[in-house]
């Protein structure tokens, strides 16, 4: 376990070495979070408590998405792209070699790049946030503890959609198209657009039991106070189900893509 924990150090000082892509970053996010906010606050004007949320809360959504949209890699650019290019060029063949597993090494370094873009990306705007508008910050630190431990989990099962894109090169040598549509799914499925709890019928029941909406709608609810008691455990649950049924299905294809390593050029 120490390699892997070398292994995220790394990923975190990795990606703490882009200051100025961390500011621009952080620019971004707090811009579009005004304006969502904004665009929020007027539709939250109209109808009010729209999706169970009250203003203060519809707001503090908001932000969190900001928080969270490059800690869970809502929009990939995380480790694929590299995983991908390592198969088309063939260096996936020294990956293996490793006394490391592929998956836990990818995966380790992954926990790093969220925690760097948690605390690089997302305090500020947040902070911001706050700052210029009533948010709904929890009093109680046990719930900043689960919100914690929520966003840990959405961590790893955006890390399993993303491990699966990546193996996909193994088969179609460029997973980017791939890529792309699970990127847009996931983006819309996680509630990073809209709360999922305003998708209407049937769409709002498949939406919620996605394994995306662990990735902002389940630790948005944990950090509101929706979910306490046993409900806090049932989510917990929720996200912990997606992220061992994913990394176990990772694990497969991975078996069964590894016997089919083609060495580009040799």
């Amino acid at each position: 376990m120490r390699l892997y924990a070398v292994v995220a150090a790394g990923g975190f000082r990795r990606y703490a070495t882009y200051r100025t892509a961390t500011a621009a970053g952080v620019f971004t996010n707090t811009v579009f979070g005004f304006i969502v906010a904004y665009a929020y606050t007027a539709l939250w004007d109209q109808r009010p408590n729209l999706g169970g949320y009250d203003l203060s809360q519809a707001l503090t959504y908001v932000w969190l998405g900001q928080a969270l949209l490059m800690t869970c890699a809502m929009m990939g650019g995380g480790f694929e792209d590299e995983v991908m290019e390592r198969i088309r060029s063939g260096d996936v063949a020294i990956d293996l070699y490793r006394p490391a597993d592929l998956q836990l090494w990818w995966l380790a370094g992954d926990l790093g790049r969220a925690a760097f873009h948690l605390v690089g990306r997302g305090i500020v705007p947040m902070a911001l946030g706050a700052l210029a508008f009533d948010l709904a910050l929890p009093g109680n630190p046990l719930t900043w503890l689960a919100f914690l431990l929520s966003v840990f989990l959405g961590v790893v099962v955006s890390f399993s959609v993303r491990f699966l894109v990546a193996l996909s090169a193994f088969w179609l040598m460029d997973g980017a198209g791939v890529g792309q549509i699970t990127f847009l799914v996931g983006l819309f499925f996680s509630g990073m657009l809209l709360p999922l709890t305003l998708f209407p019928g049937l769409l709002g029941e498949i939406a919620r039991v996605l394994p995306w909406s662990s990735l902002l709608q389940v630790p948005a609810d944990v950090f509101l106070g929706r979910h306490t008691g046993w409900g806090l455990l049932g989510a917990f649950a929720f996200q912990a189900g997606w992220a061992l049924a994913l990394l176990a299905l990772g694990r497969l294809v991975q078996s069964v893509a590894t016997r089919r390593v083609v060495v580009q050029g040799g």
